[in-house]
């Protein structure tokens, strides 16, 4: 019996101490009431921060809505990818890229503005071979689909700080 009452107080102390130091399930942000019916407002619904964001918002336990009539709040958003070439070979052929991820936010809610516009940023660089065509191809649209994700994680602590 001592074992069981031990051990309980062992796992509640262990709790306390980790609800003490704000520790969160990674992936899960805690969002304020305002965020429960966001409308997503952007040119590219299918881009990798869009979708991003909307699966962040429902793990979250937020329900974005297509109706912006309906909405608790209005998340615009302008995003952008470019790529630039870094270094090239002695035959004047690119050799290097680098993605540049930018997002431009903010945020309103019955008239009112709650964040205004925002920019985060994210760049990455990779090499280009000719040879593997497809493959640094295929390597950009997985570094643009991490800068994404990554983008949407900084926008849902600042949309938790609301």
């Amino acid at each position: 019996m001592r074992r069981v009452v031990s051990a309980a107080c062992v796992a509640l102390a262990a709790a306390a101490l980790l609800a003490g130091c704000g520790f969160h399930l990674e992936g899960r942000t805690v969002l304020p009431s305002l965020m429960r019916r966001p409308y997503i407002e952007a040119s590219n619904q299918q881009s990798d921060f869009v979708q991003s964001l909307r699966r962040d918002l429902l793990i979250s336990g937020a329900r974005p809505t297509s109706d912006r009539a309906r909405a608790s709040a209005v998340i615009a958003v302008h995003d952008e990818v470019k790529r630039r070439v870094l270094s090239v070979s002695a035959t004047n052929r690119p050799t290097e890229y680098e993605v540049r991820y930018t997002v431009r936010f903010s945020v309103t809610a019955g008239g009112k503005t709650l964040l205004a516009w925002q920019t985060v940023r994210a760049r990455r660089s990779y090499t280009f071979s000719e040879n593997l065509l497809l493959a640094t191809e295929h390597e950009q649209s997985i570094l643009t689909g991490a800068m994404g994700r990554e983008l949407a994680d900084i926008v849902m602590r600042r949309l938790a700080t609301l």
